[in-house]
């Protein structure tokens, strides 16, 4: 007989939790929309009205929802990463199963207060990292779990940070400073340190060491002429890679960061875009004078509990963006670069005239940022909390909770210039 369909309530709004609860528009059979947490009265009337949710299901926080006599089987939680932690915990002890977005929280005294309570509670919490859901990525997977390359002696990625996306999200934007976010391999490359724990699942991490600071984006690299707005003091706006009024404008890039602060016009117009840039608005302000602290480039070396390594080296302002991974094993290695949609798999060949032979797999290429990930994730998910077999992708939350741990020594090592233990969590 077939299911009828999971319920969701929405907990923060913003366009990652919506999103994912698009999966519901398209699989109306296995996933229904049903209520909605915000406290900012425009998203949580647009999505109010989008699903048609009665007034009585519609409530300016999580704990007030979590209050109420449970009416979703998940919740889908895309609030600010500060408020993870304390917005999942009472959606677990109201007993809904909650796929959380990552990065999981700020501070690593969240991660076993998170463990604790889905363990307790007996429900799952799925950390939103989209990129194993990616065909790329879960290929790749496939392969090392297969044995084709042996055991992994070396992960090693690499994430290039466009110009644009360093400049809106870790300069000008919401994950620009440490007081105010997580560090920098946390905000932005938490996928990246995933998916190591990823392919080393079940492998503890034990020591971390890592290097990197801010160099760039800088007061004294300040190019001349530049200003303290694109758009109001700068004589080289029109000559800038980093102007304001292109990125946001002309190319139309990151509407949903720039723009949110004119989320009350509905659809504003270019001149009151413009206005905003001019005034209060943070993301006209000049990439070398915000008020930004975290680094925009960072290297990090992982040593696992097996004695196999792991490298990951983030640069932001990059022409190009992309993610690279290079895995080495006892019997061959896999190498490719996601954006490509295509890897390569080596052996030895020791025969007369060869070194190696190699086979590249060719996969379709998603438009998307996370390489087609986002709504496999959700797909997923429901799988897990129906009870059904899950795909390759998704794995205990330990596996999560130790990417995490990696972030966070990364950055501890970099301030301290040490090698962090890395301490041992348990159920």
């Amino acid at each position: 007989m077939p299911q009828e369909p999971l319920r969701a309530v929405i907990i923060g709004a913003g366009h990652r939790s919506v999103l994912y609860a698009s999966y519901s528009k398209t699989h109306p059979e296995e996933l229904q929309v049903v209520g909605v947490a915000d406290p900012d009265p425009v998203r949580r009337e647009r999505t109010a009205q989008e699903y048609a949710l009665p007034a009585e299901r519609v409530f300016l926080t999580a704990e007030e929802l979590a209050a109420r006599p449970r009416f979703a089987e998940v919740a889908i939680n895309g609030t600010m990463d500060r408020d993870h932690v304390p917005t999942t915990l009472p959606l677990l002890e109201a007993g809904y199963h909650v796929l959380l977005e990552k990065p999981v929280c700020p501070t690593r005294e969240e991660l076993p207060a998170l463990l604790a309570a889905s363990r307790r509670t007996g429900t799952k919490v799925m950390i939103c990292h989209v990129l194993r859901f990616a065909p790329f990525y879960a290929a790749i997977r496939e392969r090392v779990a297969a044995g084709e390359i042996g055991d992994l002696l070396s992960v090693q990625t690499v994430e290039n940070v466009s110009y644009h996306h360093m400049a809106v999200g870790f300069v000008r934007g919401k994950w620009n400073r440490r007081a105010t976010s997580n560090p920098m391999l946390m905000s932005k490359c938490c996928h990246d340190l995933d998916l190591i724990c990823w392919m080393k699942t079940g492998v503890a991490p034990t020591r971390v060491a890592s290097f990197g600071g801010l160099t760039y984006f800088r007061p004294e690299r300040a190019p001349e002429g530049s200003g303290d707005r694109c758009l109001v003091d700068c004589r080289i706006e029109r000559e800038c890679d980093y102007s304001a009024y292109k990125h946001y404008i002309e190319q139309g890039l990151w509407g949903y960061y720039a723009w949110e602060c004119l989320e009350h016009l509905g659809s504003p117009t270019v001149e009151q875009k413009i206005e905003s840039l001019k005034t209060d608005n943070p993301y006209g302000r000049c990439v070398w004078r915000c008020d930004n602290d975290v680094v925009d480039h960072q290297a990090g070396a992982v040593d696992f509990a097996d004695g196999s390594v792991a490298t990951h080296n983030m640069i932001g302002g990059v022409a190009r963006p992309c993610r690279s991974m290079h895995l080495i094993g006892t019997h061959g290695e896999i190498q490719g670069t996601m954006e490509e949609g295509k890897f390569v798999v080596r052996h030895n060949d020791a025969r007369p005239g060869h070194e190696y032979a190699e086979e590249i797999v060719d996969l379709s290429v998603s438009r998307d940022m996370h390489g087609g990930g986002d709504l496999r994730l959700v797909a997923d998910f429901l799988r897990v909390v129906r009870g059904e077999p899950a795909s390759l992708s998704t794995t205990d939350l330990m596996d999560s909770v130790n990417g995490h741990l990696i972030a966070f020594a990364a950055d501890e090592a970099m301030a301290e210039g040490k090698v962090v233990e890395l301490p041992r969590l348990t159920d």
